[in-house]
């Protein structure tokens, strides 16, 4: 079963009050903000360029998940609870090597150039169109490579307390419900919600007991 802190009614409603608390301290942070802690927890979104929903397809979901499980194993990822949505996808993770900018560095330009290569040769019926978009957004940022899959941004934000910790967790469950795709956290498959019920979901995690987390 889910943990059950409060009334499913109230906990909505405090999710959207951490949701736009969340934006908010988005919006204030530099561009450039880094990772300071290599050690520690963080909550990290990353968002493909122009929100392109890529991982509406279920295949680009699954390569996602590889991807996560493969840090999890060779790169020291730890991974508390995360959620992949159609255009981005969210963690609450630490690197136990100390190293977590570079773990989402090459998390990023693996998958990038991976789906990038799918959308050229596969059968997105939508391919002229993103990859045009993916062309324009790299000649506006003036990069070097030919093609942007990611923002480059990953809004980290250093998880403090075991509050901060559990909002965090319950922002990240509840993407799916207030995107209207399930009614309940623990029915989205691609989503550590389904974890925390009981369950296996694709990623490997490292589970917290929320009980504590008060």
């Amino acid at each position: 079963m889910v943990p059950q802190f409060i009334g499913t009614g109230k906990l909505i409603l405090i999710n959207a009050i951490v949701a736009t608390n969340v934006k908010q301290q988005f919006c204030k942070m530099s561009e450039g903000y880094q990772i300071r802690k290599q050690d520690a927890a963080h909550f990290l979104t990353m968002t493909v360029v122009e929100w392109l929903d890529v991982f509406s397809r279920e295949e680009n979901k699954i390569l996602l998940c590889e991807s996560l499980n493969y840090c999890t194993e060779k790169k020291g990822l730890e991974i508390y609870a995360y959620v992949i949505m159609s255009n981005h996808i969210h963690l609450l993770a630490r690197a136990r090597e100390r190293n977590l900018s570079d773990i989402v560095r090459d998390f990023k330009k693996f998958t990038s150039g991976k789906l990038i290569s799918k959308i050229r040769r596969g059968r997105e019926s939508r391919k002229e169109w993103m990859l045009e978009i993916l062309t324009k957004k790299t000649k506006v940022e003036n990069q070097k490579s030919t093609m942007q899959l990611w923002q480059y941004e990953n809004h980290p934000i250093e998880i403090y307390s075991p509050k901060w910790t559990k909002e965090k967790i319950q922002y990240i469950h509840f993407n799916p419900v207030e995107e209207g795709v399930v009614q309940k956290p623990e029915n989205y498959k691609y989503s550590s919600a389904f974890d925390y019920a009981g369950g296996q979901g694709p990623v490997k995690i490292s589970l917290i007991n929320l009980h504590n987390l008060n």
